[in-house]
This record gives C-alpha cells, sequence and structure tokens, in this order.
C-alpha cells in the first residue's frame, strides 16, 4: 500500500512532503509531486505537512482520485 498524492498537488507544488519523507519516494513532476507506490513505506509523514490536504493512503481515495495512484505509476515507470 501507498499513499498517493491528488488533485489539490496540481499547481501547488508546496515540496513539505518532499522534505520529510525518510525514503525519499516522492518526485515532482509536470504538474504536480508523485509518490513511487513501491518505494513508499506506507509511514504517513508526508500526509501530515501536507499544507493543500492532497494526500490520501491509497485505501480511502475515492472513486474520482483512483486515476492519480495511476498517474503516479505511469510517472515512475516513464
Amino acid at each position: 500500500m501507498a499513499y498517493v498524492i491528488t488533485f489539490p498537488c496540481q499547481g501547488e507544488k508546496a515540496a513539505e512532503c518532499m522534505e520529510v519523507c525518510p525514503v525519499d519516494c516522492i518526485a515532482e513532476g509536470k504538474d504536480q509531486f508523485y509518490i513511487d507506490p513501491d518505494i513508499c513505506i506506507d509511514c504517513g509523514a508526508c500526509q501530515a505537512v501536507c499544507p493543500v490536504d492532497a494526500i490520501f493512503h491509497e485505501e480511502e481515495l475515492l472513486d474520482e482520485d483512483a486515476e492519480y495512484l495511476e498517474k503516479a505509476r505511469k510517472f515512475f515507470t516513464s
């Protein structure tokens, strides 16, 4: 399981999440940050510091936000 960065991050890119991630699994994309679902250790540190409440646990994603997990997977496999 992993955390996922969703729509509120688009254009915001505050970067607090990158600073606290103990495994450096967050990368900056063109329009938002992404969490590598294969590296995320499920600690929740990123979620706690996100100023725009854009980070959710994979199991807590709303149906309309499920696309962001797929976007993250594609980002890290390209």
